[in-house]
């Protein structure tokens, strides 16, 4: 997805094979259209189709081609100026090519009258052009309102640091202080980096590798109070630590296993992180042990982190299955699969 940091048009690239494949299907259909709105019964109905799409896709590549050369420029421009000089270009080029197409092949077909021909194609092309205009901006505006949700709901996941964590948090260290001066330094650093990752004004994205440090240091910091009561096993060592992933995906969700689980049995249990690749998608699996009597599991929170992650990957891959939880056998069990190939379809 895009970023706000310089205004971008609401142009799509039309230098890429994906927009210019959907212009050059779309310039088909127009003169399927056309075609069969002048000639439905004809017998000559073939050879209009045939001139028709020739004569539509000229102005449609053209215009993409010229539109791929001017959006580098167009981007710096706010929208009412891309909007208005984008059309003026489309119908300069339909203009060109029409009275090409005219002097070229029209010309000598008795059927065609050149005021009319000119009219007809100027009015279509003028009819289509706004319409295909209209369509990218109000594209562009949803593309807009669906990040800015991202980023909301991303906003409201870093502010979601929980007073009674770090109340715990400096109690423990406050233990530590005397008794193993090491670990209570070890714990404020790891303590200053989940406050930093919580509060830094950044993009809603991050790496495997950055994310798992994250947990990594607030699983210390949980290790510290609970004790003998935590323990952690990780299965993630063939995992591409430089994936892309959204920011503060896992953390909320080693919390929650910790919170509605280990806390919740006198005995603790073990949290078991593990990652697998799989089609071209990276999935993520946190288990751990819950209690029998569910009440007790969620007495804070009302999954409310789960929830929000779901909606966050729903925004940015407009899928609803990548978070899945199972609970069976005494075990909590979320996965989460991300896409590693998601094109952005706002470039």
């Amino acid at each position: 997805m895009k970023t706000d940091r310089g205004h971008t048009s609401f142009l799509p690239d039309f230098c890429t094979t994906r927009i210019v494949f959907v212009v050059v299907l779309l310039a088909e259909l127009l003169a399927i259209i056309l075609t069969l709105g002048r000639y439905p019964d004809s017998a000559n109905s073939l050879v209009d189709l045939a001139l028709y799409s020739l004569f539509i896709q000229w102005i449609a590549l053209t215009s993409a081609a010229t539109l791929c050369v001017c959006r580098p420029y167009l981007n710096h421009l706010q929208d009412y100026w891309v909007a208005s000089l984008s059309y003026l270009i489309t119908l300069l080029i339909s203009l060109v090519i029409t009275e090409l197409a005219w002097r070229l092949v029209y010309q000598g077909i008795n059927d065609y009258n050149h005021g009319v021909f000119f009219l007809r194609c100027m009015g279509t092309s003028a009819i289509v052009c706004a319409l295909v205009l209209r369509y990218f901006y109000v594209r562009h505006q949803w593309r807009r309102y669906i990040k800015a949700e991202a980023d909301a709901r991303f906003q409201a996941l870093q502010s979601r640091i929980r007073p009674h964590f770090l109340f715990n948090c400096m109690n423990t260290i406050a233990g530590l202080t005397r008794s193993r001066p090491v670990l209570a330094e070890q714990a404020i650093e790891d303590l200053s980096d989940l406050l930093r990752a919580s509060l830094q004004d950044s993009r809603p994205d991050s790496t495997l590798g950055d994310e798992i440090g994250l947990c990594k240091r607030y699983l210390r910091i949980e290790k510290h109070r609970l004790g003998e009561r935590l323990n952690v096993h990780w299965e993630i060592d063939a995992l591409p630590m430089q994936t892309g992933i959204p920011a503060l995906l896992l953390q909320p969700l080693l919390e929650n296993a910790i919170v509605h689980g280990i806390e919740c049995l006198p005995a603790g249990g073990t949290v078991n992180i593990m990652g697998a690749m799989k089609n071209h998608n990276l999935r993520l699996t946190i288990t751990n042990p819950m209690p029998n009597n569910l009440k007790q599991a969620t007495h804070e929170g009302h999954h409310l982190a789960q929830e929000n992650i779901r909606q966050r990957l729903h925004t940015l891959y407009q899928r609803t299955d990548l978070l899945q939880i199972d609970k069976g056998g005494g075990e909590y069990r979320v996965t989460i699969t991300l896409p590693l190939f998601h094109e952005d379809t706002d470039r």
